[in-house]
């Protein structure tokens, strides 16, 4: 019961920040499911991936574009190469261990944090 729980609050966690500001599967699901369920970085990146794999933000994206701002032809050019990009990215990420890859994560988060806090 308790493992559903931290599902369910991952999941909603995930989505609200995905609606508030674009972003949410690797930013919540991925740190949450290594440290909530101990599942090692590789596990977490797969199982992130799979719950994006489906249309899991389609209400959030259709309010967008009622408003007027989703560009469909930036993202049909985004997606096709996205789905190349995640390809060569996983090879490359479960031939990797799993504590650099973790190391490698934090860094990315930390940097475009600062550069979002700092930049302009």
């Amino acid at each position: 019961m308790t493992t559903l729980i931290i599902l369910l609050c991952i999941g909603l966690m995930a989505g609200m920040l995905s609606g508030l500001v674009g972003v949410g599967g690797g930013i919540i699901i991925v740190p949450a499911l290594v440290y909530f369920m101990s599942m090692s970085q590789h596990q977490a990146q797969g199982t992130s991936l799979a719950v994006l794999l489906l249309p899991v933000g389609i209400f959030a994206v259709y309010n967008y574009y009622k408003a007027g701002y989703v560009d469909v032809q930036m993202t049909l050019i985004i997606a096709s190469t996205f789905i190349v990009g995640g390809f060569i990215g996983s090879k490359i990420a479960i031939s990797i261990d799993q504590n650099l890859i973790k190391k490698i994560f934090g860094m990315f988060l930390l940097l475009v944090a600062l550069k979002m806090i700092i930049g302009k």
